[in-house]
């Protein structure tokens, strides 16, 4: 009675921390296949128990039978499903893992033939209340459990050589708890342990204890630490840690790789090496610095972790590789000396060239009057003022173009920028026309709108041997519109070279429109469209 009692209490005790490690595992871990073939593991452990239970109760050979039926099914699944778990764990590769998912055949083909041993005797020779005879069968599959089950365990410390401290810690929890209760259950079949109660129970309360360690100490099957210890392992970036003392506690794959084969145990190795490959020594205490190793660059972090007490107790470096930073910005300086090259050169062609083209249009204005009987000194000297004048201009504004300097003071707006535009004009008549009202909504593009309409009057006296050339100027709410006519000769196919492209790509830069259209012998005419923010915007 009193070992009846005993038992019982050994059973209850096993069946509370596997059900205990099952409600754990639902609550804290995830639902992938590790966690699903571990779950199924433990249920089976957990049919075994309960069978365990029923056959101290059993009164009759029915009851009894159905008591061990359920023991068996319990020890039929687990076998294969730990093998099953054992390789998921270990991260055994995808063929031999596609070669597991056979295992559960082996549960199947022994519950069949458990369920009917009445009809071949094969199983259990004898089943009474009096005792049980095991026939082949029994002693086959027990054969095949016991290999699944060491099978499984190998896989689990092979893998312990290649982890980290705390993996081989929770691979070594894992693996006992199958081990002790494997051992102490074939102890009790072969006779060597003849208590007169089953030990069994009592060392799967002890592999519940195990796996609880594991779940809460070492994250076994936690889907953050999961997630998080995958995560770091796999990033670019080398993550190294150092414990309180100075040894190296963790290094992911990028760290190991980059090291290149050093070991570096300690943080005080690690900078040795550092010295090694770089040629210079580093200050352990710089939170960060940047080194250079054959013509890559890399940039190393370094943080640390205290206690309560203020007290040291890890210290994590990260290095990353920023060759690819160096290169962007080497590329981004040949690209900004290419950019000043560009606007140098735009701006030259736009403001020198108007200035020349002025002054050439000056000079053929004198070379006419000259040519009078009786020349108009005083105009003619009017014209070498102002030729002088345009000269000086164009030299300050070559120099203003290569300095990225400018010296408009005329720009405080739109017409009165277009007004000194026109007014310079000689030779050609021009005409200027407002419409609308200019406020400050519209001042944002006063420089664009006077480079625009004076490469568009350049060409027009360069090229067109226009007589005459229309400005019209329209202040909407919305937008600004520029109208450029001329009475030239017009051309077939319009090409943009560099006057016209620069006036497209400065309208364009500003979110606006530009066309450019043209008959031949009916001038040429540039129409310009800009976007306008509301004053309430």
């Amino acid at each position: 009675m009193i070992l009846n009692i005993i038992s019982v209490i050994l059973l209850v005790m096993g069946l509370g921390g596997m059900l205990g490690t099952v409600a754990w595992i639902l609550r804290r871990g995830n639902s992938n296949r590790l966690t699903r073939l571990f779950i199924v593991c433990q249920l089976s452990i957990v049919l075994w128990l309960i069978s365990q239970l029923l056959i101290l109760f059993s009164a009759n050979s029915s009851q009894l039978w159905i008591s061990y039926t359920i023991g068996n099914i319990g020890i039929s699944c687990f076998s294969p499903f730990w093998l099953m778990f054992s390789g998921e764990y270990a991260e055994t590769g995808k063929s031999v893992r596609k070669l597991m998912k056979l295992l559960p055949i082996i549960s199947a083909v022994s519950v069949i033939i458990i369920i009917t041993n009445p009809l071949h005797k094969l199983y259990y020779t004898s089943f009474t209340t009096e005792g049980v005879s095991y026939g082949v069968f029994f002693y086959i599959f027990q054969v095949i459990y016991y290999i699944c089950i060491i099978a499984g365990i190998t896989m689990m410390c092979l893998k312990q050589i290649t982890r980290s401290d705390k993996a081989r810690q929770q691979a070594a929890l894992i693996s006992l708890s199958a081990i002790v209760p494997m051992i102490v259950n074939t102890l009790t079949l072969t006779g060597v342990l003849d208590l007169g109660i089953e030990l069994t129970p009592l060392f799967f309360a002890f592999s519940s204890i195990m796996i609880l360690i594991a779940l809460s100490q070492f994250g076994f099957l936690n889907i953050n630490r999961i997630a998080i210890n995958d995560t770091i392992n796999n990033i670019s970036s080398g993550v190294l840690v150092f414990q309180r003392g100075g040894s190296a506690s963790y290094k992911n794959k990028a760290a190991v790789s980059f090291l290149g084969g050093r070991q570096c145990s300690t943080v005080d190795e690690f900078y040795e090496w550092l010295e090694d490959v770089t040629g210079k020594s580093h200050d352990k205490n710089i939170s960060s610095f940047e080194f250079e190793i054959k013509g890559k660059f890399y940039s190393l972090r370094q943080s640390s972790c205290e206690d309560r007490n203020g007290q040291l107790f890890a210290r994590i470096i990260t290095i990353d590789d920023v060759t690819k930073f160096y290169e962007l910005a080497s590329t981004e300086k040949r690209l900004s000396i290419e950019q000043e090259r560009n606007r140098i050169a735009q701006e030259i062609h736009d403001s020198a060239g108007h200035t020349f083209t002025m002054i050439s249009s000056l000079a053929r204005v004198l070379m006419l009057e000259s040519g009078k009987p009786e020349p108009d000194m005083k105009g003619m000297q009017e014209y070498i003022t102002e030729i002088d004048g345009l000269s000086r201009s164009g030299v300050t504004q070559l120099r203003c173009s290569i300095n990225d300097l400018r010296d408009d003071q005329f720009m405080t707006s739109i017409k009165h920028a277009l007004e000194t535009i026109t007014g310079a004009v000689r030779n050609i008549e021009t005409e200027l026309c407002f419409q609308g009202k200019e406020d400050e909504r519209y001042s944002f593009c006063i420089k664009e709108v006077y480079d625009s309409c004076r490469e568009t009057i350049t060409n027009a006296m360069r090229y067109s041997e226009a007589g005459r050339i229309d400005i019209i100027v329209k202040f909407y709410p919305d937008r600004l519109e520029v109208y450029i006519f001329d009475n030239g000769k017009g051309c077939k196919k319009i090409k943009e070279n560099n006057g016209l492209r620069g006036i497209r790509q400065r309208t364009e830069a500003l979110g606006g429109t530009v066309r450019f259209s043209s008959v031949e012998g009916e001038g040429f005419s540039t129409i310009i469209k800009i976007p306008v923010k509301e004053e309430n915007e």
